[in-house]
């Protein structure tokens, strides 16, 4: 079944077409929060700490919003997410110090929030609706409109932020959110209701015991979070710094280097993901490591360092949703809520560890170059580590 065949499946054409309007939105506007931090002053930690406030919410929060997922219908669940998306990013307009960096914290905390239940919302919802070559393509179809929109809204969100200011990005996202929620509208999903008698309490106990009994999941859980090893926002911006600023304005430097990365994104399922398979992912994982350690020795040169990066995102596309596929199909339907909201949460936890990992470490005089290389071996820890699960469990 190929991309195409897989679009007309009138659910996934609507949804991804809300995915990439929103997720070049939340792209286009990152580049202006990371610019807006360099040029204020901020710290290593404090730019680490702002990143990581991105990704806290699906960590804090998972059992709550997968009681959610689980409960509250799809389309009124989506209205609202996008809809605090909007009021955010207008919020992200009153900062203009350094000083205002708890209340910029705050609003990247709730929007994050947002869009992190509305993410596992929708990877919750397609197993219900797909099944088999549908829904791994579905997956692969996610991640290249999530890389997609990630080049175009880095590249095109530092060459607004450079030109035009931060207000101008952030009203341009706002435009960019409504429009989606304009989308959102046509959307029709017929799904049988699941009948929950639990309360919010037990429902949350029952997933985590559901989690608990099934010790297969929690390792397809550890080798997803494994992605999180190329969490590159706090370096990317640190090189810029460093490196960069000598050759390009730091907010084109930061778009350029994203936009590139994901161009390897995009393309990389295109070249991988028919070759990648339960027998020999192993093999990825270790390929992944040793292009990131690659681009660790020309990552101080910008032009080498684009073609790096590019090379660094052609397998986490395909990685990210393959694992993905794993883990969703091993799920039963009246816990995918709940299950894939704590899958997130410990994907975020690699993610701000990783995040904090290279803002404590750079603060501390390690090199950027040595960073990464430690980064690249996390992927070939995890090709032993699949090695070892794939010897005990059946996929």
């Amino acid at each position: 079944m190929t991309y195409l065949e897989t679009l007309k499946h009138p659910v996934v054409a609507r949804l991804t077409l809300i995915q990439f309007i929103s997720y070049f939105g939340t792209w286009f506007s990152q580049v202006a929060i990371a610019s807006m931090l360099v040029e204020y002053g901020a710290s290593e930690m404090a730019i680490a700490y702002v990143f990581m406030m991105i990704m806290l919410p699906a960590i804090l929060l998972a059992p709550i919003s997968g009681w959610i997922i689980d409960r509250i219908a799809f389309k009124k669940l989506m209205q609202f997410l996008l809809l605090v998306e909007i009021a955010m990013t207008l919020l992200f307009m009153t900062i203009n110090s350094l000083d205002q960096l708890s209340l910029l914290m705050f609003f990247l905390f709730i929007r994050s929030l947002a869009a992190s239940t509305l993410f596992s919302a929708e990877m919750a919802l397609f197993p219900k609706i797909l099944e088999g070559e549908m829904l791994k393509n579905t997956n692969e179809i996610h991640s290249i409109v999530w890389s997609v929109c990630f080049a175009a809204g880095m590249a095109v969100g530092g060459l607004v932020t450079h030109y035009f200011g931060y207000n101008a990005t952030f009203m341009v996202d706002v435009v960019l959110y409504i429009i989606a929620s304009i989308v959102l509208l046509g959307l029709h999903i017929s799904l049988k209701p699941v009948d929950h008698t639990e309360s919010a309490i037990e429902m949350m106990k029952s997933g985590f015991v559901y989690l608990k009994n099934h010790k297969k999941l929690l390792h397809l859980i550890i080798l997803h979070s494994s992605i999180g090893f190329t969490s590159f926002d706090t370096l990317v911006t640190l090189l810029a710094d460093l490196h960069y600023k000598y050759i390009i304005a730091i907010p084109l430097a930061i778009g350029w280097i994203n936009a590139s990365r994901a161009i390897g994104l995009a393309i990389g399922p295109l070249l991988f993901s028919r070759f990648i398979n339960e027998k020999n992912l192993h093999y990825f994982f270790v390929l992944q490591g040793l292009a990131i350690i690659l681009w660790a020795f020309i990552q101080h040169n910008f032009t080498y360092s684009l073609i790096g990066i590019v090379v660094v995102g052609f397998l986490a596309t395909s990685l990210w949703s393959f694992t993905y596929y794993l883990l969703q199909k091993e799920i039963e339907a009246k816990f995918l809520g709940r299950v894939i909201a704590y899958n997130d949460m410990i994907f975020m936890t690699t993610n701000i560890a990783v995040t904090l990992f290279v803002g404590y470490m750079a603060k501390l005089g390690m090199g950027l170059d040595i960073i990464t290389i430690i980064m690249g071996s996390g992927f070939l820890l995890t090709a032993v580590y699949y090695r070892w699960f794939r010897g005990r469990y059946t996929l």
